[in-house]
């Protein structure tokens, strides 16, 4: 016989769920509290058919395309692929080849032939799924002994001269992507970590396909882990670009490589569903993805579930449909803010929302003086807002936040048991007493990039003498010169052109001495 307080519990938990019905979900979760074993094979099939991935949807360009037209982004391929005239070096033979056709990047004509140093292995087959890991090829596993011992000096130039005989090393290039991306160079950025993916995917074994869904990938081996990291990387720099299904996709796929979400994705694949407006795709994915605790419970979820139903109840409305056995956008973002009280205060000065009725609504005890409860949840409110305060900027957001917030302190004014029966929750669902998320960092989840100002860049640009302490790297005969990328030098932080320079794909136009003393013939 259940307590009176029990069933108040189950009576709230159950009123989370969008459907006025349990959810199978939690179906699963009484089952492993009662002890009962639960097939395998049945838990992963929702998560593997809800993040099916769509491969039209996969690339950038694609969406690009749909965005701008083709002929735009056509144009801009055509000039970053061939490099004028102007930066044809005299006597020297040009070679150019046609990439290999890859599903997650498209690779210029520039980029040199994958080298084949990296391969992927099956390690074993258990429950359907296939466990894979990422390996060196024996003739260069040197490389990353010579990557480490770089990294222990701040050696960038060390790690250029690798990716000078290594182009396709890994770590190396998302070391650039980062040192891109901190001083500024985000397309900088973007090329390297594109490059990265075009070569673990190459690697690729036959049996491994983000379309298929029977793989894991595990983190914890370390050859695994510039992947992941990659992966990440571009779907940001997709979002950045105004690729938010993309995005989507690829955070599906990152998601589905490892069951133990390593990078974070459960804390923004609701985002990119928002942004892409995707919302019955994220209803559907909150209601069958299985983890460890119900995704109603997590502070992203709660919201972007409130704000998925109310671009639904708007859609439907127009379209003469209507969704009467279902709680409204209303209802459940009442729940998400007496779940989540302190995420409004965070939403108010971070959008921010500077109108004066937030001011009168954070007045109230319930809002003004609320607390996270444990580290886990306040480190996740603190993503959520970091990742997710842009949404709130839209003025339809904001009156439906507002009119939920007011329902709420009527409602507590009516029976503040109300408040103590959501503070249950919370202490149930996130009990831990250490931070479970404090390998995630916030920063990671933001869209702002800190800059590196050049004299900062300086220590790891280390001298001579540093250099020749490195083991060397040893330097292939000279032939014929491959096509690369064009880039401008003008305006540019004059460290990062040095080291970029060394880079074996980059072209600054040597030849613009000889330009000049053709325009002086002339």
């Amino acid at each position: 016989m259940k307590s009176k307080d029990e069933q108040s519990l189950d009576s709230i938990l159950e009123d989370l769920s969008i459907e006025k019905k349990p959810m199978q979900q939690r179906g699963h979760q009484s089952d492993r509290a009662s002890g009962k074993e639960i097939d395998i094979n049945e838990a992963t099939h929702g998560a593997t058919s809800v993040l099916e991935i769509d491969p039209k949807h996969l690339k950038g360009e694609n969406e690009m395309r749909r965005i701008f037209g083709s002929k735009v982004v056509d144009s801009f391929e055509n000039q970053r692929n061939m490099p004028s005239s102007s930066r044809q070096v005299r006597g020297v033979r040009r070679v150019t080849h046609n990439p290999r056709k890859t599903l997650l990047v498209s690779p210029p004509s520039y980029w040199p032939p994958w080298d084949k140093s990296l391969t992927m292995h099956l390690l074993e087959t258990k429950n359907g799924l296939n466990y894979f890991r990422y390996a060196f090829d024996p003739s260069v596993s040197h490389v990353q002994d010579l990557f480490e011992a770089a990294k222990a000096a701040n050696d960038l130039n060390a790690i250029a001269a690798i990716l000078g005989k290594y182009p396709y090393h890994p770590e190396s290039l998302l070391t650039f992507a980062e040192l891109f991306k901190y001083s500024g160079e985000h397309q900088s950025s973007a090329d390297a970590v594109e490059k990265c993916l075009f070569a673990l995917e190459c690697a690729w074994h036959p049996l491994f396909s983000p379309l298929q869904g029977n793989y894991q990938l595990k983190y914890s081996h370390d050859t695994n882990k510039p992947f992941f990291t990659a992966l990440f990387s571009h779907m940001k720099n997709l979002d950045r670009r105004g690729c938010h299904r993309s995005a989507l996709e690829v955070c599906k796929f990152l998601l589905s490589l490892d069951s133990d979400d390593p990078k974070g994705a459960l804390f923004c694949i609701d985002y990119f569903a928002l942004r892409s407006q995707q919302y019955k795709w994220l209803e559907q994915f909150a209601e069958e993805y299985q983890c460890d605790n119900s995704l109603w419970l997590f502070p992203n979820f709660s919201f972007s579930l409130a704000i998925a139903r109310f671009y639904l109840e708007r859609d439907a409305t127009s379209e003469g449909s209507d969704h009467a056995d279902k709680s409204t956008s209303v209802d459940l973002m009442k729940q998400a803010l007496m779940l989540h009280p302190l995420v409004l205060r965070k939403i108010v000065d971070k959008a921010p929302l500077k109108d004066s009725s937030w001011t009168q609504i954070l007045r109230n005890v319930f809002f003004g003086s609320a607390k996270p409860g444990s580290p886990s949840l306040e480190h996740m409110i603190n993503i959520y807002v970091e990742r997710h305060y842009i949404m709130w900027r839209f003025p339809e957001l904001q009156n439906l936040l507002k009119e939920a917030a007011l329902l709420v302190i009527e409602s507590l004014k009516q029976d503040n048991r109300e408040a103590q029966d959501w503070a249950c929750v919370r202490k149930e669902a996130f009990s831990a007493e250490k931070n479970e998320y404090s390998h995630l960092l916030v920063s990671d989840f933001s869209d702002t990039t800190p800059s590196l100002p050049p004299e900062e860049l300086r220590p790891f640009m280390v001298g001579p003498g540093m250099v020749h302490e490195m083991p060397p790297v040893e330097q292939e005969a000279a032939g014929p010169e491959i096509l690369r990328a064009p880039r401008e030098v003008a305006g540019r932080n004059p460290a990062l052109v040095f080291l970029e320079s060394l880079l074996p794909w980059v072209d600054y136009g040597d030849n613009h001495h000889d330009a000049n003393e053709d325009n002086n013939g002339d």
